[in-house]
């Protein structure tokens, strides 16, 4: 099975970390024939310089210039128009996946035709990969997954590989500035969709002390309530679980940042 890769870079995107992440898709052992990558507005040199490099040795690398900045899922709403393959694995521009990661993901979707989304767990470093700092673990298996999303992200987003047709029907992403793909989830689990995560990681996230900042910060906390909100009042969870959110929510928000350290280092990660 053929399958596309979906990245965004914006302005502000580091053009080393962006190199990065694009040659581990590029060097993945199942090659991809159609890398999207959608520069979400005008981006610098140094970022187009990375790009035309690269198609020197991948001629796969499909650009898509977007005329203004549009947010991280308006731009990959664009881009899925484009990708021209069934699947797509996703990828951020500062991660790194391991040369296997898609192969092992294809291979799922080849044994079980239902799947229509497959993510991993991964590792998470500052600095360099050989800096690992944690590990964000995720439920493996569909009835696990469909539970686990009633109160929290069963996928770490730039893992997964999904069935363009699906996130088409039942999305695509919302026009949230925060938490587009908690809202994604949302609705392609309420309506059913199929789901499972690789139990290797696969993936190596790009951790940094301003990730604690962003999650901190208001427009966070209100998006992620609201999207939960929702979530209940469409009857995709029970009041007690959009409570359980909201209020662990506003906790992190409210109490000092050395508490959301140890909510995240000792609580919520391995």
């Amino acid at each position: 099975m053929d399958y596309s890769v979906l990245l965004t870079v914006y302005k502000s995107d580091n053009p080393d970390y962006f190199k990065l992440s694009l040659e581990s898709m590029i060097n993945q052992t199942k090659p991809s024939n159609d890398i999207v990558v959608v520069k979400d507005g005008p981006v610098p040199e140094s970022i187009e310089k990375v790009i035309k490099d690269l198609q020197t040795v991948c001629p796969n690398i499909h650009p898509l210039q977007l005329e203004t900045n549009m947010g991280l899922g308006l731009a990959l709403n664009e881009g899925l128009k484009v990708c021209k393959n069934e699947l797509v694995a996703r990828m951020d521009s500062d991660d790194i996946s391991d040369p296997t990661r898609c192969e092992k993901q294809v291979a799922m979707f080849e044994s079980d035709p239902c799947l229509d989304i497959v993510g991993c767990p991964v590792k998470e470093f500052i600095g360099t990969p050989n800096h690992v700092v944690g590990k964000r673990d995720v439920p493996l298996n569909n009835d696990e997954i469909h539970r686990y999303n009633r109160r929290r992200d069963p996928f770490n987003h730039p893992t997964v590989m999904y069935k363009k047709s699906k996130v088409l029907k039942y999305g695509p992403y919302g026009d949230y500035r925060k938490n587009q793909d908690t809202d994604l989830w949302i609705k392609l689990l309420s309506n059913g969709c199929k789901a499972a995560n690789h139990s290797e990681y696969l993936l190596m996230f790009r951790f940094d002390e301003g990730t604690y900042k962003k999650r901190k910060s208001w427009v966070n906390t209100k998006l992620l309530i609201e999207i939960r909100k929702n979530a209940w009042k469409n009857g995709y969870c029970s009041l007690f679980d959009f409570l359980f959110v909201a209020c662990a929510q506003l906790g992190i928000y409210i109490l000092p940042e050395q508490f959301q350290r140890f909510v995240y280092t000792k609580l919520l990660r391995s």
